[in-house]
């Protein structure tokens, strides 16, 4: 019983072990819930019931903040790895300030997946996926993202710990990033058809047209030697098509959340709530996310922000974090409402 005591609170990345441990099962709980209660038989989901899951979803990614002040005003400072929630500060502001920067990431991980949205919806559309499956799609998607978000968050905040002069490597990526949004005009969406990693699933494995009641994988016979061998349905392509999408997203996201805060898990945590939320918003997003075009723009600037905050640091101390909460708020509700103003304006003129 000692042993296991001893072992449950091994630090690990900041914090305990037993930490890291509760917040994978009470996502896992949450998954499981979804699947097992809401969504045991494959149905169509409809608006209303979206909205329901997101507002579930939100509350939970937003109350979460409360817990993340609440561990960290009892945690021990020499095992916080972030130096800002440490230097000068007694146990009350330490919680305050880290509800701030899991508030901040939060925030910005949600408005950062739009994006992913709309890629989602194009990959479904190019599978021909219908509604009623899309949900199992998602579900096995976020496990992925559980694994491979805390494989690059990991590999991020030892790299940062070490060599800590790549998180101005970041900075400055984020700035180029959100530069290169502002000045670039896509409006076509990638042609997943043309995509190569979606071309060489199609030609390497073996690819049965039918669903079959929305299975990933079945075992069927050849139709030359009626051999039974594994074949796969185009949910599997779809999923696993989704699932490197989701990688190249991390690419931009990991990245802009490490430079609000280096504490392992409060970017962990604020990753994986805002990706529960997007996805359960996502059967009500599809259908309008055309409406949030020019939000790109506020991302953009976002990033262009966050990153610069990193970079001006050396000179100009660092920034309070009420400034860089306050800012991607302003930023981001405002390019919503002029997403919606505008593309109403564009709607009446056509």
């Amino acid at each position: 019983m000692e042993t296991f005591a001893s072992l449950a609170s091994v630090p690990w990345f900041g914090m305990p072990s037993f930490v890291w441990a509760g917040f994978i099962g009470l996502v896992l709980g949450l998954l499981m819930l979804d699947l097992g209660v809401f969504h045991g038989k494959p149905h169509e989901i409809g608006i209303r019931e979206s909205l329901g899951m997101s507002a579930f979803f939100l509350s939970l990614g937003l109350g979460f903040s409360l817990v993340v002040g609440w561990l960290y005003y009892g945690q021990n400072p020499d095992m916080i790895l972030d130096p800002h929630l440490v230097a000068g500060m007694g146990p009350f502001d330490r919680a305050w300030h880290a509800g701030e920067l899991y508030l901040t990431g939060y925030l910005i991980e949600q408005s950062l997946s739009l994006d992913n949205i709309f890629v989602i919806s194009l990959v479904f559309n190019y599978f021909a996926i219908p509604r009623q499956f899309q949900h199992a799609v998602l579900f096995w998607g976020v496990l992925g993202v559980i694994v491979m978000r805390g494989v690059m968050i990991a590999a991020g905040a030892a790299l940062i710990t070490n060599v800590h002069w790549i998180l101005y490597v970041f900075a400055a990526f984020l700035v180029v990033t959100g530069v290169r949004m502002l000045f670039t005009h896509d409006d076509g969406g990638p042609d997943i058809g043309s995509n190569p990693l979606a071309r060489q699933l199609t030609r390497s494995l073996r690819v049965t047209d039918d669903l079959h009641g929305g299975k990933f994988t079945i075992k069927a016979p050849l139709p030359e030697s009626g051999k039974v061998v594994r074949w796969v349905t185009r949910l599997f392509l779809c999923l696993v098509t989704i699932e490197v999408a989701d990688l190249v997203f991390a690419v931009d996201s990991v990245p802009a959340i490490f430079s609000i805060t280096q504490e392992p898990f409060i970017v962990y945590s604020s990753n994986i709530f805002a990706i529960l939320g997007l996805r359960s918003l996502y059967f009500a997003l599809s259908a309008v996310v055309h409406r949030f075009h020019y939000l790109k723009y506020s991302l953009a600037l976002v990033l262009v922000l966050i990153g610069g905050k990193i970079l001006i640091e050396p000179w100009l101390g660092k920034l309070p974090t009420e400034w860089s909460l306050g800012a991607t708020i302003a930023l981001l509700a405002g390019g919503v409402l002029f997403s919606l103003w505008q593309t109403r304006r564009e709607a009446k003129t056509d």
